[in-house]
Parts: C-alpha cells; structure tokens; sequence
C-alpha cells in the first residue's frame, strides 16, 4: 500500500512532462511566413493596401511588407543595400536607374539591379491641378495657373525635382515657358517630399492649389480642377520589377503576376489608374 502514492505521482508527473513536451512543440510545427518586401510609390499606398489582404488571405504562407515613398527615395534605399523583392516605381527614370540595359545617360552609375525578364509596365496614372476646398482662388485650369504664376499671385505646391510627380510638375512648368527657380525663389511654390505631402498641403489649404496624380485626388477627396495632356508631360507609367537582390524573387514574381489579373486590375481601377495599352 506503501507504494501507491510514490507510483501515482510518477503518473502525474509523467503526464506533466508529456503535455509540456507536446504544447512546445506546437510553435515548432507552425510554418514560418515568407516576409515579401515590397518597395512602392507613396501613390499606391491606398490600393496596394487593399490588394495585401487579398492576396495574403490566398496564400497565408506569405506576409507582405511594404514600404511606401517617393521614387527616388525608394531608388537610392535600394540602390544602398535596403532589403527589397519588388520595386514599383511612379516613373521610368527610377527603374531605370536600376537596370543595366537602360539607356547609360539614364543609368549613369552602371546599376544593375533589375532581374531579367521580370520588369513590366504595370499601370497608367494621370496628372492632374487640383484645389483646396471651395478653390479660394477660382482655379479652373493647368492654363489659368500658368497666368496666376506669371502674375505672382498664387502658391502652388508640387513634389521636387526627386519625385516623379515632381518631374511631370517641372514638364508642366516648361510647357507653358516657366521658370520654376523663379517661381520658387519668388515663393510661388511650396514643395513636398513625395506625392502624400503635396496631396496633405492642398487638402489642409496651406497652399492654393497642387499637381498631384488623379489617384491621389480621389483618395484625399480633393476637387480636380484639369488634368494634364500627354503634351504637356508625357504619359505617367508605373513600372515594376523583381530585384536580383531579392531573397524571394519566387514569390515577389507570384505577387507581381496576380497585381496583373483582372482582380487586382479593378482595385486599381476603382482611384483611378488604367492598365497600360
């Protein structure tokens, strides 16, 4: 009788062992998620967020990570060593900064970051002059502010040189025979560092009016007062590419085809971009 209770409390013992071995093997058996990074232009925030929860409740083996700025910052973080899968760029000039086969006065330092075969043009954006509530300045058109510019009675507010909306803004600006250092030093013009901080200037009515892409306006619910031609600055494509550097070019590749598909297609489509014809 003696040995009853020596012999129970093995058994409970043991049995303690056994469930602490099995509940900490349960984390053990989970699958560890891919962190995808994803570099974008601060223009794609809003769609590219709604697109992450499509996909990642497809493949819940896959955790995307972005990372949201203006073109050129998302270049150079790239091209100093930053970790990135896909790049998605709100100009031509950034990608090919990065690509090797561009042309070399565009790629000036020789980059070669963009894997072969992968790199696209994925969407159309449009540049358009939009306003702060109630346009206190009544500015109606691309056409009306280049007057109100040349008279010195407006502030404008338009991404810098750096920013590929900056870059159309400058075409704008040269179409119309403007001379933005002018402009500036007369402080006729109040830069933002990418898109989001000239859209926040124009929504809050520090300035009288921006050029921002049509997208922008349709998230921030800001009136658009004309849009640019291809005349005046060209057409805005977004391309996009794997990186040679990426540690998951397989899967950035997977998300880059489904951003394709008629679904992601009409995501974008709802702000305002277009797919390339």
């Amino acid at each position: 009788m003696r040995l009853r209770k020596p012999l129970a409390l093995l058994l409970a013992l043991g049995m303690i062992f056994a469930l602490a071995a099995c509940g900490s093997a349960k984390p053990q058996q989970a699958a560890e998620k891919t962190d995808l990074i994803v570099f974008a232009a601060a223009s794609m925030t809003e769609t590219l967020t709604e697109l992450k929860a499509v996909y990642e409740a497809d493949h819940p083996e896959i955790n995307i990570v972005y990372n949201f700025d203006s073109s050129g910052t998302l270049k150079t973080q790239i091209q100093e060593g930053a970790d990135c899968d896909l790049f998605i760029s709100a100009g031509q000039k950034q990608m090919n900064q990065l690509d090797i086969t561009a042309k070399p006065e565009v790629n000036t330092e020789g980059l070669d970051f963009v894997l072969e075969g992968s790199r696209l043009n994925l969407l159309e954006n449009k540049v358009v002059l939009v306003v702060p509530e109630g346009n206190p300045k009544g500015v109606e058109s691309f056409d009306q502010l280049a007057q109100l510019l040349k008279g010195g009675s407006l502030l404008m507010a338009m991404g810098g040189a750096d920013v590929p909306v900056g870059q159309y803004t400058q075409k704008i600006l040269a179409f119309y025979e403007l001379n933005e250092e002018e402009l500036a030093n007369a402080g006729l013009i109040s830069y933002g560092s990418n898109v989001k901080e000239v859209t926040t200037q124009v929504k809050e009515a520090s300035v009288d009016c921006g050029v921002v892409y049509c997208t922008d306006a349709f998230s921030a619910g800001l009136t658009v007062a004309d849009s640019a031609t291809a005349e005046m600055c060209g057409q805005v494509i977004y391309p996009a590419a794997v990186l040679k550097t990426a540690q998951h070019a397989e899967a950035a590749q997977a998300f880059l085809d489904f951003l394709k598909t008629d679904a992601a297609m009409a995501v974008f489509e709802k702000v305002g971009f277009s797919p390339v014809a």
